[in-house]
C-alpha cells in the first residue's frame, strides 16, 4: 500500500478521505492498494484503487474509490453522460442557426479570405451578441463536461473494476444524487461506514490484471519521489 503524502493542492479535507478509504480497504480484504491510479481504459484516476482476495482467499476482485469532501465535488462528476451528449448535440444545432441568421444580417463579419462568398469564413469573435454569447458559454461548459465529466457513468458501464465505491463526508448528498451502481461510504468522526453496497461488476481477469498493474505503477511512482540521485532509467510513465 501506498502512503503517501496529500498531493499538490489538495484539501486537508480530501487527503482525509483517502486516508479512511485505505484504511477501509485494508480492513476488509484489499491488501494492496494505491493513491492516484490510472484505471485503464476509462481516462481517469481514481483517488484510491484497491486489489485483494478477500479475508477467505477466494478469487480477485479489485475496487475503485472516489472521495468527495463537497456536494459540488459530487454533482460535477455525475453528469449523465447521454443526457449530456444530447445537450451538447442541441446546443452545436443552434449555434450553427444562430452564426446562419448572424451572417446575413452582418455581412461586415465577413472575413474576405475566400474567392467566392459562399466559401468564405466569418469573424464572431468580437460580436456583442447576448444571446449567442450565452449559446457559446453553455456549450463550453456541456464540452468540459463530455470530455472530463460523466466520470461516474463511464467507469460504471466500462466495469473498470468489480466494486465502485463512493467516500463522502456525511450529509452533502441526496440519495437519487449517487451515481448508480457505485456503494457509498460516509465518515463519521475518524472512519468510514458503508451506507450502501456496490453492485458487482465482475470485470474480465485481463482488466483486474490492468488495474493491479496500475496500482503497482502508482506505488512505484510514489516511491521514487524525491529521489534524485538513482542511477538507471527515468521513473515508469503512469
Amino acid at each position: 500500500m501506498t502512503s503517501g503524502s496529500p498531493s499538490r493542492g489538495e484539501t486537508p479535507a480530501h487527503a482525509t478521505l483517502k486516508r479512511l478509504a485505505l484504511g477501509w480497504a485494508r480492513a476488509n480484504g484489499f491488501g494492496i492498494c494505491g493513491l492516484e491510479v490510472r484505471v485503464p481504459k476509462s481516462g481517469y484516476r481514481a483517488d484510491v484503487a484497491a486489489y485483494g482476495r478477500g479475508a477467505a482467499g477466494g478469487e480477485p476482485r479489485v475496487a475503485v474509490f472516489e472521495c468527495k469532501q463537497a456536494r459540488a465535488d459530487l454533482l460535477k462528476d455525475a453528469h449523465v453522460e447521454a443526457e449530456t451528449r444530447a445537450r451538447l448535440a442541441e446546443l452545436t444545432e443552434r449555434r450553427r442557426k444562430l452564426e446562419e441568421l448572424l451572417a446575413v444580417h452582418r455581412p461586415d463579419l465577413r472575413r474576405g479570405e475566400a474567392l467566392w462568398p459562399e466559401y468564405d469564413a466569418w469573424d464572431f469573435a468580437a460580436l456583442e451578441h447576448q444571446g449567442y454569447r450565452g449559446v457559446l458559454a453553455e456549450l463550453e461548459t456541456v464540452q468540459r463536461r463530455v470530455l472530463q465529466g460523466a466520470k461516474f457513468s463511464k467507469m460504471f458501464r466500462y466495469r473498470c473494476a468489480d466494486f465502485l465505491y463512493l467516500v463522502t463526508e456525511e450529509g452533502i448528498f441526496a440519495e437519487a444524487e449517487i451515481p448508480a451502481g457505485w456503494g457509498l461510504l460516509v465518515r463519521t468522526g475518524d472512519a468510514v461506514a458503508l451506507v450502501r453496497p456496490p453492485a458487482c461488476l465482475d470485470p474480465t481477469p485481463a482488466q483486474r490484471h490492468a488495474l493491479l498493474e496500475s496500482i503497482a505503477l502508482a506505488g512505484t511512482r510514489e516511491l521514487l519521489r524525491g529521489i534524485t540521485d538513482l542511477p538507471g532509467a527515468p521513473p515508469p510513465a503512469d
